[in-house]
């Protein structure tokens, strides 16, 4: 694990223990940037506190925190368990649990001089509800006292119709991190881990072919289980539509939907010029998740074809050059346990299932809205053909802690240094 830069004296606040929040505190224990971290829980859990490390101290998909903090002959790293204080250390850290308050505005964050936030919760997406909403709020840290706010989502906004707030921003590491603006953004989500990959397979063809060359793309994740589906069956809730959703996790092939794309146009405003859809599928595995990305290239008329090994040498290059290593390209033939802890990989281009196929579709210049009038000619029935080539390329990523949680990290470290 990287151990960042050195401590400032900071103490940063998580709220939410769940997967992700989970993940955070091992980071962040193991990277030590920050001297404490303090975590809000809303509520007591299990019949004591000691409870708490046991959740912490052992994770089914990743194993036990000191194996992870300090390799297999590690002893023991949570120490110190004070139940009157609800403090324990982790490796050194000191790490506070708050119990009172579910809502953000409720949170002590002056009182515990914490600065910044990572909301874990996934309940808090839309950026333009005010920090005293009823139903809680984002924005609710930022009356408590905290100054940024990191949210391990994409936005949600509610009303459709309102616009982005000016202090808001979507990033992605390696991708778009300096579109934050210290000075002016208060609310920065940090996207989906879905996004992540896909930014990292979609922007290296960008820089080489340009948003004019590319047709039309789409992309399927065969995405992890999650905890907010089924381990078996269920009623849906009021007002819920999708019933796939609580359906049994561990028995089905699940179709649901991602907001990859539009979370995708945030972070590349160039894709708001391709033709793009999104679609996910849910399969019984814990982490480790799958893009595959199919591409539509025009091809020029004459030389530079497009072929697998054109593909493979965009990516190759691409990950040869990417400074912070987040873009990893590999030739080995990989299963999605062989993804599982990448270190810091927000995309894994597995070359030897990159495909391409050129063919040629026919057009009736008759048919295409205006070029007639514009060239002062009859165009009915007049054909060509072009040629277009398609791409399927494929990218892991550890949509837990390897890829996104570790980025997730990074993004929290880079917003803390300008705190």
């Amino acid at each position: 694990m990287d151990k960042g830069l050195e401590g400032k004296g900071l103490r940063l606040g998580i709220n939410g223990l769940g997967r992700i929040g989970k993940l955070t505190v091992w980071h962040h224990a193991a990277r030590k940037y920050f001297d404490e971290l303090v975590v809000n829980l809303g509520r007591e859990v299990g019949t004591s506190f000691e409870d708490i490390a046991h959740y912490l101290e052992r994770d089914s998909t990743y194993g036990r925190l000191q194996t992870y903090i300090r390799g297999h002959s590690a002893e023991p790293v949570i120490r110190d368990i004070d139940e009157k204080n609800k403090t324990m250390e982790i490796d050194g850290i000191k790490v506070k649990f708050l119990m009172s308050s579910r809502d953000p505005a409720g949170i002590d964050w002056k009182g515990e001089k914490v600065k910044l936030v990572v909301d874990t919760t996934g309940r808090f997406l839309d950026p333009t509800a005010a920090g005293d909403d009823s139903n809680g709020s984002m924005r609710g840290h930022l009356e408590a006292g905290a100054e940024k706010v990191i949210v391990s989502a994409p936005f949600k906004i509610k009303d459709k119709g309102r616009p982005m707030p000016e202090d808001a921003v979507t990033t992605v590491m390696g991708i778009n991190e300096n579109d934050y603006d210290p000075r002016r953004h208060r609310v920065i989500s940090n996207a989906s881990c879905t996004t992540t990959c896909l930014a990292h397979m979609i922007k290296p063809l960008l820089n080489v072919f340009g948003p004019k060359r590319i047709l039309s793309a789409s992309m399927a994740t065969i995405h992890a289980s999650t905890g907010s589906q089924q381990v078996l069956d269920r009623l849906p809730g009021t007002g819920k539509s999708d019933l796939r959703k609580n359906r049994s996790v561990m028995n089905n092939i699940i179709l649901t939907t991602t907001g990859a794309a539009a979370a995708l146009r945030l972070v590349i405003p160039e894709m708001e010029e391709i033709g793009f859809i999104a679609e996910s599928v849910r399969i019984p595995t814990s982490t480790g998740s799958l893009i595959i990305l199919v591409v539509n290239f025009q091809e020029e008329m004459v030389g530079g074809e497009i072929r697998r090994e054109t593909i493979n040498d965009i990516y190759r290059q691409a990950a040869a050059d990417d400074p912070k290593g987040y873009l990893h390209y590999t030739e080995k033939q990989n299963v999605s346990g062989d993804i599982i802890g990448y270190p810091k990989a927000g995309a894994v281009i597995e070359g030897h299932e990159t495909h391409t196929r050129t063919g040629e579709a026919s057009i009736n210049l008759g048919n295409i809205p205006g070029l007639a009038k514009h060239l002062g000619v009859d165009l009915q029935g007049t054909m060509v053909r072009v040629p277009i080539t398609q791409a399927d390329i494929y990218g892991w990523y550890d949509n837990e802690m390897g890829s996104y949680v570790n980025l997730l990290g990074d993004r929290t470290v880079t917003i803390a240094e300008d705190l």
